[in-house]
């Protein structure tokens, strides 16, 4: 791997070989995506959470931190719904690939029709240098 352990890959990576189960992996990805530590990595938790918030909106109850930014995550009391654990474990090896192949954590597609953040970044500046050409 071309970077350290993280909280969330170990959490991946459990839960893709059956030794974490969803409620706990949707913790750890929340609790990244949502807390301080995951800055620079939401782009690529997006999809996971999206799925996460689709199967069961309000599974993860946020809180306010007293004396810094950011968010308590807690697990509410349910469970994830097993119909929706193969597209979570889709996700979840997306993500997990993504990283090994180019050592950077890309958004997964999302239905191919919407452009991710940095290809509207790279877009919008070849607008700029091709107008003023």
């Amino acid at each position: 791997m071309p970077f350290g352990s993280s909280p969330v890959r170990d959490a991946l990576e459990s839960y893709l070989a059956g030794r974490v189960t969803a409620e706990r992996l949707v913790i750890a990805v929340a609790a990244a995506y949502y807390g301080n530590e995951g800055r620079g990595m939401r782009d690529g938790l997006g999809p996971l959470i999206e799925i996460i918030d689709r199967a069961s909106p309000g599974i993860v109850e946020l809180g306010s931190v007293t004396g810094e930014p950011g968010f308590d995550v807690r697990l509410a009391e349910r469970r994830f719904p097993r119909q929706h654990e193969a597209d979570l474990r889709r996700a979840a090896e997306a993500y997990l690939a993504s990283e090994r192949t180019t050592g950077v954590i890309t958004p997964l597609a999302r239905g191919a029709t919407s452009p991710g953040m940095l290809a509207r970044i790279v877009g919008a500046i070849r607008r700029l240098f091709s107008a003023s050409a």
